[in-house]
């Protein structure tokens, strides 16, 4: 399989509909696949519902989609730096489904692995548990916790952001960009990602790849941004 394209346009071709769920990696301003969001905004696909860590700023990442309307749902973790994300979310523009942080990449990481549901502690007796199975289970200590089941997520497509590739898929990530990007790849029936460098295959060490290329189905290289999430400077001193 051919799994190199020259566009995240043409890496994107025949994949997007309305309606989509679509898992998006990123974490903060790192690891956010900008050139292929960027792509979806330009095909005017609507109605999309978004797995992801974040939503983004207002003019990065998926906040270009939420500019551009073109976003329903989220399914999010932390949307803190979103004017935008916060103004659609009050004024009833956009559902919201919040989800704790390592409950969220579970999700992801228990679709990537075919298993439809998990059952976690994290957020009983809060709103998060509200309309969720609660079950009793005996811990190691012989105690019994309640805990609450929460739904693998599978989406309809993945869009990933990675610092090399080889031409068959094989993934490495920087840093923290690691962190949502593999369980987000994992968790889509197409996962398309865009990397920084792609190598010839066979120069990866594998023990430093973390993501097969067995998940991932297309490719394409570009140039991408290196913003600063949140910049804290000190006053110059006087001389």
């Amino acid at each position: 399989m051919q799994k190199i394209h020259d566009t995240a346009e043409a890496a994107l071709d025949g994949l997007l509909r309305d309606d989509m769920l679509i898992a998006a990696g990123g974490f903060g301003l790192c690891g956010i696949p900008e050139l292929l969001l960027d792509a979806i905004r330009k095909s005017g696909v609507r109605d999309l519902t978004f797995a992801s860590n974040n939503a983004g700023v207002d003019d990065f990442g998926i906040g270009i989609l939420l500019a551009s309307k073109q976003v329903k749902k989220m399914m999010s973790s932390y949307v803190g730096e979103n004017a935008e994300f916060m103004r659609q979310f009050l004024d009833g523009e956009l559902e919201v489904e919040f989800n704790p942080q390592g409950t969220l990449a579970e999700r992801m990481r228990a679709g990537g692995a075919g298993i439809p549901g998990f059952y976690t502690k994290t957020g009983v007796g809060t709103q998060i548990a509200e309309g969720k199975e609660h079950k009793e289970f005996e811990g190691p200590d012989g105690s019994t916790e309640t805990y609450i089941l929460e739904r693998g997520i599978f989406a309809d497509l993945a869009i990933v952001k990675a610092w090399k590739a080889d031409d068959t898929g094989n993934l490495v990530f920087r840093k923290t960009a690691r962190n949502f990007n593999v369980p987000a790849a994992m968790c889509g029936k197409v996962c398309v990602a865009e990397v920084e460098e792609i190598v010839p295959r066979g120069s990866l060490d594998p023990d430093t790849i973390h993501l097969p290329g067995v998940y991932v189905h297309r490719l394409v290289q570009g140039d991408h941004e290196k913003r600063i999430e949140q910049r804290t400077t000190r006053k110059k001193e006087a001389a």
